[in-house]
């Protein structure tokens, strides 16, 4: 199922969408409490996704997708996570922002550098936590901090954990995986790279009001039978900037799962991103967001995300 969260006048329902692609079923319309949110269904584990299938096959109040307006399919996660796994861009972005000092610096464009894997990222999952409140859904328009002069899309997919844990194992984590969602990580990247000389990891590069979106919907897990094929492709006013696929992602959902479970509990309904893509932000071609652009991006099986960036007065 492909799970949203939806505003059509009548509030924030919950709704799935049916099989033409193009119709809205809502779900919150069966007064079932399991089915009044999407942090509800999930916490309901088996028993509310069973209850929204049989929602969905009854159809009893349906809405034209276009009427409609896509929230974040979870508008207040219980926590967000973010890691870097791509190799490719773990190596390449820190060169952008070497090339970004040198422009900031007055130096001018040193042109690229070579770029590596550190060893850390191949030891363990590299991660971290972002703020959960600053949250948007496809179609939002996202205003791009007054403090920041280079403003950049990251093209991510997210798992939403369905089942809380702690210790979890690698081969088990799977099973504690609701969906899938496109997640795009907008960076200010001048800001990223003052704040990272601090040691303590992204703050006001990435923490500003509807920096962290999510959509269009959630994807059950029971959909994607391969999250390492799936293809990552990202258009700016309609020209492709990035097709790239999960596949080589150093350390998968599993293993990052098991790692930020150790000794430390997750909850039903939290987020954790796989990381930006191979080639999945301009940082790493050094092309940067103008206002107005149009941010389209787009994962095999869950949909595209689409989101127009503005600057901040």
């Amino acid at each position: 199922m492909k799970l949203a969260t939806f505003e059509g006048g009548r509030g924030a329902r919950l709704g799935a969408l049916a099989a033409d692609g193009e119709t809205l079923v809502c779900l919150t319309s069966t007064g079932q409490p399991m089915l009044a949110s999407m942090q509800a269904l999930i916490e309901a584990g088996s028993e509310g996704l069973a209850a929204a299938r049989a929602a969905l096959e009854e159809a009893a109040e349906t809405l034209p997708l276009a009427d409609v307006r896509l929230l974040a399919p979870l508008p207040l996660p219980r926590q967000i996570r973010d890691a870097s796994t791509a190799p490719r861009h773990i190596a390449n972005a820190p060169v952008g922002m070497r090339r970004l000092a040198a422009v900031l610096t007055g130096d001018g464009d040193p042109g690229p550098f070579e770029g590596t894997v550190p060893d850390i990222y191949k030891a363990q999952p590299i991660f971290y936590i972002t703020n959960r409140f600053s949250v948007a859904g496809h179609g939002d328009t996202i205003t791009w901090p007054r403090y920041s002069d280079y403003m950049d899309y990251e093209l991510e997919v997210a798992v939403v954990i369905g089942k809380g844990g702690r210790d979890i194992a690698a081969a088990d984590a799977m099973e504690h995986v609701f969906g899938f969602t496109i997640f795009n990580d907008f960076s200010a990247r001048d800001t990223q790279l003052r704040e990272m000389q601090g040691m303590l990891g992204p703050a006001k590069g990435k923490s500003f009001d509807a920096g962290n979106v999510f959509g269009p919907w959630i994807v059950t897990r029971d959909e994607i039978a391969d999250y390492r094929d799936l293809r990552c492709v990202a258009k700016i006013n309609g020209k492709l900037v990035t097709d790239s696929r999960l596949g080589a992602m150093l350390h998968g959902y599993e293993d990052m799962i098991a790692f930020i479970s150790n000794a430390e509990t997750l909850h039903a309904g939290e987020i954790i991103g796989g990381g930006t893509v191979d080639d999945g932000c301009g940082l790493e071609r050094f092309e940067f967001l103008s206002d107005g652009d149009e941010v389209e991006l787009t994962v095999d099986g869950i949909g595209t995300l689409r989101n127009r960036v503005v600057r901040g007065a």
